[in-house]
């Protein structure tokens, strides 16, 4: 049956499972757009594309399927370019597909023409273009697979116009099943050896598929031997905060118990991640050049497995993979108070919170919303100095609690947080954004007032960029330069989007002022005053200058 190619795409989106897609409208795809009509696909409309390819990663951290996300050429793929780095450097899969000049006209620079090979081809697991109807369904089910088997990440796909709206008969292909790798025998083995020897063993998760039955196996792998759980930074979730075995996050700003405790440890289980900048503390934690014999890395991609660390044991296989490995060990015979220790030295780091200067308490408020907020209840966030009371403060306990990401990208929260709770409406989504933070992606309001999703918004607003302030009064005292900022009233733009919104001076009000937030059904913004002095969450501006 004749079929154009935009009818053959939807097709075989549909034949992978897609449910939900973002976009930014262009005429390079109106064929695309004319073929989803009628097609069941959850298309949310966005107001920037960088907003919309957010929100696809977010899609593909909370499911595991790739998240979709359509975008016009030229322009449109650029502004999309910082979602799709999102997804490369937290191993999300996703699939950006970019509406495309007509294929005569290629090799002029025709209007907004570019090359999404060479523009993605370091950003991306896989950028090509389809110039032939009749190969869409081979692609598409190729690009599922690239994007889900192996390290899950993005893949970049352009589509001519001419080619959307040219005829093909060609049958579908089946759904795109990712293989999962499990660990070698005798890897598993050596494992089993050293862990049955360790006296001071730890875990370490990492990537972005403990959920369900894996998640399960790994606790109760946990339990019977006797193992502390930390995970990566913004990996909250992966293993319940409020378990015993729970020892905290490597984060910046990680507890330095933590951190010795690695040190100090006789096995480390690194699993499922890479242990990048952030959770190694700058490349601290391990020797890189000699290697080291206490590390057991798993990850699914071979070429990780000694790129940058060179373990004793190393594993290639996913985390579903190990869990099945191990569901059947029994338990050691480890006997100490390591876990214990650990434990306790992750409750006195992150249950009560230091005082700041002000009358906005950070610490309270998060403390706060870790005691109200159920189990399941998802925090978004970008990057600033805000998200350090986060990290320390709060207890992610499911599986896509925390949404946030790896890579440090300004802006993430709001769109992530519209997505999480399109995904999932029975449950609280609350962003936590700064004031520079908001600001990348604030037009995505309208995307939640236009669809009724009800998030709530907590602006913390102390009229900086707070982390590059932080740094500049480290390395250039009282030298400011760049870092100062002029807000709008956030409250009054909030209620001009249509949503409910609070003015928010004193903790003490904040309680209050969430429970109207939450009740209103609304999508809420809260506009929190964080005084400047409170530039960390140990030292005030002033101790850093002064420093």
């Amino acid at each position: 049956m004749q079929r154009t190619g935009a009818q053959i795409l939807v097709d075989q989106l549909k034949i992978q499972g897609v449910d939900t897609a973002t976009c930014v409208p262009g005429e390079s795809y109106l064929s695309v757009l004319d073929a989803l009509i009628g097609s069941g696909v959850d298309l949310l409309t966005c107001r920037q594309e960088g907003g919309a390819a957010m929100m696809a990663e977010t899609y593909g951290k909370m499911t595991g399927r790739p998240g979709i996300c359509f975008v016009t050429r030229g322009p449109g793929a650029t502004n999309a370019a910082a979602g799709v780095h999102v997804a490369m450097q937290d191993s999300t899969p996703m699939i950006l597909f970019v509406g495309q000049i007509g294929r005569d006209m290629t090799y002029r620079e025709a209007f907004q023409e570019l090359d999404y090979g060479q523009v993605f081809g370091t950003m991306a697991k896989w950028a090509f273009q389809i110039d032939n109807p009749a190969r869409i369904p081979e692609l598409i089910a190729r690009a599922f697979r690239v994007a889900t088997q192996g390290r899950p990440g993005p893949v970049v796909i352009a589509l001519p116009e001419d080619m959307l709206v040219e005829t093909a008969d060609v049958p579908d292909a089946p759904k795109a099943e990712p293989i999962e790798m499990s660990p070698s025998a005798p890897g598993m083995d050596s494992l089993a050896a050293r862990l049955a020897k360790a006296k001071k063993p730890i875990a370490i998760l990492g990537g972005g598929d403990w959920r369900g039955e894996t998640r399960d196996t790994m606790i109760a792998f946990a339990e019977r031997h006797g193992l502390p759980v930390a995970v990566q930074f913004r990996r909250g979730g992966s293993f319940p905060a409020d378990h015993p075995n729970y020892v905290g996050d490597l984060s910046i700003g990680a507890n330095p118990r933590l951190v010795q405790a690695v040190k100090d440890a006789d096995l480390v289980l690194m699993l499922g991640g890479r242990m990048s900048e952030s959770p190694s503390q700058n490349y601290t934690l391990f020797d890189i050049g000699q290697g080291d014999d206490r590390l057991v890395h798993l990850h699914p991609d071979p070429e990780e497995i000694g790129r940058v660390y060179q373990p004793g044991i190393g594993l290639i296989g996913s985390v579903s993979g190990f869990a099945r490995a191990v569901a059947d060990w029994p338990g050691s015979n480890l006997q100490s108070d390591w876990v214990g220790d650990l434990r306790q030295a992750y409750l006195d780091w992150s249950t009560d919170p230091l005082p700041l200067p002000g009358d906005f308490q950070m610490g309270d408020v998060m403390c706060w919303l870790r005691d109200t907020l159920g189990p399941d209840a998802a925090i978004t966030n970008g990057a600033g100095n805000f998200a350090t009371w986060i990290n320390r403060h709060y207890r992610f306990r499911d599986h896509g609690s925390q949404l946030a990401p790896t890579s440090g990208s300004m802006g993430y929260g709001l769109p992530a947080a519209v997505m999480a709770k399109r995904h999932r409406p029975e449950r609280d989504v609350v962003c936590i954004a700064g004031d520079g933070d908001i600001m990348m992606t604030v037009q995505e309001l309208a995307t939640a007032a236009q669809y009724d999703i009800p998030v709530i918004v907590l602006i913390i607003d102390n009229s900086m960029f707070g982390t590059i302030r932080m740094h500049q009064e480290r390395d250039y005292p009282g030298r400011v330069s760049a870092t100062e900022l002029k807000n709008p009233d956030f409250a009054a733009m909030a209620t001009s989007f249509g949503c409910h919104s609070e003015t928010v001076r004193d903790s003490r009000d904040f309680a209050a002022a969430f429970d109207r937030a939450r009740a209103s059904g609304k999508p809420a913004l809260l506009h929190c005053f964080l005084d400047p002095e409170a530039l960390t969450i140990a030292k005030t501006l002033s101790e850093i200058r002064g420093a």
